[in-house]
């Protein structure tokens, strides 16, 4: 498949900004195991967390489910983190050689100037491009909301995934109640456990959670995580 220009990402942010009321997102990353027979003399190797033999679909997927990128046939032992930064696509996010566009304002502000960001769950590690959930299980409310409209955004590779399984694509939708508050509420601080932590990826999560509780909010989101 091809790789997106910059005129196609800019493309892409708008259609999220559009479905999921997430600005600058050029599309959500997650990995899927695919169950496989364990090849021989390969140990433990595609033996996952889930006590199965696997090898990983990682995939970054567009808010019409339409698969950007995808890398398959990584072990199923290895953490979705690695596998996405051992891809030809992860390597080139972070050697910055993916033609994102350079940052621009958020919407309905004049001087906020963010990075185009992809969205990822608690696995991922933070960076300058992708964002996460912030951590934790006593969060404040700017934090809740944050990672409520990350959820929001994050659905679409989750959907994909369900398209592929021949889930019926009627259940993606961006509707407030579809969303786990409880996972927004109570994510496991992953920060302090050997994982890198990119500081300038914090400051613009900060920056995105400030948008979302200013400038950026939308009425549904407090009856959601308040």
């Amino acid at each position: 498949m091809p790789e997106p220009n910059r005129e196609k990402w800019i493309e892409i942010s708008e259609l999220f900004y559009k479905k999921t009321n997430f600005p600058n997102c050029l599309g959500s990353i997650d990995g899927k195991h695919m169950r496989c027979r364990n090849p021989n003399n390969s140990g433990s190797l595609f033996y996952n967390y889930k006590k199965y033999f696997s090898i990983v679909l990682m995939a970054v997927v567009d808010a019409n489910l339409n698969f950007i990128f995808i890398d398959v046939g990584a072990y199923g032992r290895e953490a979705d983190s690695n596998v996405f930064r051992n891809s030809v696509f992860g390597k080139k996010l972070y050697r910055n050689q993916l033609q994102i566009p350079d940052p621009v304002s958020l919407p309905l502000t004049e001087n906020n100037l963010q990075p185009f960001v992809f969205v990822a769950d608690e696995a991922f590690e933070l960076h300058t491009n992708l964002l996460r959930p912030y951590p934790g299980r006593k969060l404040n409310n700017t934090c809740r909301i944050f990672n409520y409209r990350l959820s929001r955004a994050r659905r679409t590779v989750e959907c994909a995934f369900g398209v592929l399984a021949n889930k019926k694509r009627d259940g993606c939708n961006y509707d407030e109640d579809v969303v786990d508050t409880t996972y927004i509420n109570n994510l496991d601080d992953f920060q302090g456990h050997g994982r890198l932590i990119n500081r300038n990826g914090m400051e613009i999560r900060d920056n995105f959670a400030n948008y979302f509780i200013n400038e950026g909010a939308v009425p549904f989101q407090y009856r959601t995580t308040l």
